[in-house]
């Protein structure tokens, strides 16, 4: 398979290519040549597949030969080695819970995919290590961190906006040590997310280091998050209605791995692109114009994003054309307060508890679906106990601490704090990192 620059389709590269550089060298992001549908008897059949054979099936085109499918299937096993279940909220709603994995967010398929891959690339470099550069609001760093943890040949650097990330969040980036190092920010995600793509383009550093992206511009970080997408069709579809996804959306790279489900020919009605009061895309769909902002502090961090990376790879998917993007994807922003009220609404009527993100997905939903006879799945993305201190005060309850948290709670925070991005320079070319 090759891919192509966003910036210039003639600049392309193999997998393996753009999996190691994460970004291109004119810094546009990459994007697959081509789009192959998959058979309508996969989907017909789907049922009978295990989640490992339909993970296999989906991403097999995207990586090509590159890797051996022995060795491809053994990637597919060690990253989805838990469960991805649908769970009825109210009468065609639902919640899809992504966070049944070691860091408790969605982000750690691609995470744990994009290491292993990235494992068997380096597998040959005695004397060259490839470093990880990536900026996180919040989840990705701590499924980086775990998915990169004691990989050999790899360093991971990991900016993160000071005091903008749970308490969680940040015990999870910050306390394992080895091969990975923290970076707290004095600033916001699009600070980090901005310091990071100017270093894959610092030639003073480059030429010192092998430098690539485990955010979700990397296709090894993106791509596999459309697992999740088919595993939900795969239980939902014997109720034979249209299916309708709500994505708590941020970088946008989730909801663009769930157009590309689409493209792969999986039966969805409308994705729902469901934003905080950082509403670039939403504004988007109302004036058809982009126009980045500076982000905004929520208590859906994650999605305190102002300027998402990944919403020219959605544009790509429709050909820049509006009509057709805005046939397929509906967005709407929602506050703290409506965010917090309908925790508390859905909490008191059903019992679900929901993270701050998954209500916000709830809310886009709603919205989108009204009386309409669909079916509708909101992405839960991150376990409540990470966002405790939201959580628990609005509902009343106090939280039970799940394994994967109280591994992580009493340990202590290592991280360096950086203001500018001369400090990242001067960090990389100067700071040895020791696996």
């Amino acid at each position: 398979m090759n891919y192509y620059s966003l910036n210039n389709k003639d600049n392309k590269s193999s997998f393996e290519e753009a999996v190691v550089r994460g970004i291109a060298p004119d810094r546009g992001l990459y994007f697959p040549q081509n789009i192959t549908p998959l058979p309508r008897a996969f989907f017909k059949n789907i049922e009978n597949y295990s989640n490992e054979e339909i993970a296999f099936k989906v991403i097999e085109q995207f990586v090509g030969d590159e890797i051996p499918t022995s060795i491809l299937k053994n990637i597919i096993k060690e990253t989805i080695n838990f469960e991805f279940p649908v769970v009825k909220v109210e009468n065609n709603i639902h919640a899809l819970e992504l966070f049944h994995g070691p860091t408790m967010a969605f982000k750690d398929v691609g995470a744990r995919f994009m290491a292993r891959c990235l494992g068997y690339f380096n597998r040959d470099k005695k004397d060259e290590n490839v470093t990880v550069l990536v900026a996180t609001s919040g989840d990705t760093g701590g499924a980086v961190a775990h998915g990169f943890l004691g990989v050999k040949g790899v360093d991971v650097v990991i900016l993160y906006p000071s005091g903008k990330v749970s308490d969680v969040q940040e015990k999870q980036l910050t306390t394992l040590g080895q091969n990975i190092v923290a970076l707290e920010v004095d600033g916001v995600f699009d600070d980090c997310q901005e310091m990071v793509k100017t270093a894959f383009l610092d030639t003073e550093i480059t030429d010192q280091r092998t430098l690539t992206s485990a955010n979700s511009i990397n296709v090894a970080r993106w791509l596999p998050q459309m697992f999740y997408f088919f595993f939900a069709y795969k239980q939902l579809k014997h109720k034979n209605k249209g299916l309708v996804f709500s994505v708590p959306s941020g970088n946008f790279g989730n909801i663009c791995a769930g157009v590309m489900a689409q493209q792969l020919g999986l039966p969805v009605h409308q994705f729902v692109a469901s934003c905080n009061i950082n509403d670039v895309v939403p504004n988007f769909f109302k004036s058809k114009k982009y126009t980045p902002q500076a982000s905004k502090q929520t208590i859906s961090n994650a999605m305190d994003v102002g300027n998402p990376s990944n919403f020219i790879r959605i544009q790509e998917v429709f050909n820049n054309d509006f009509d057709q993007l805005s046939k397929h994807i509906s967005s709407y922003s929602f506050d703290d307060d409506t965010t917090r009220a309908v925790m508390k609404k859905i909490h008191d009527t059903t019992g679900y508890v929901t993270d701050p993100h998954g209500a916000i997905g709830y809310l886009g939903l709603k919205k989108y679906l009204q009386e309409q006879p669909l079916q509708g799945v909101f992405l839960e993305t991150a376990h409540p106990i990470k966002f405790a201190n939201v959580v628990e005060p609005v509902l009343g309850i106090k939280l039970e601490l799940p394994p994967q948290i109280i591994e992580v709670i009493d340990k202590k925070k290592v991280a360096t704090n950086i203001k500018t991005y001369q400090d990242l320079k001067e960090f990389l070319i100067k700071q040895a990192i020791h696996s």
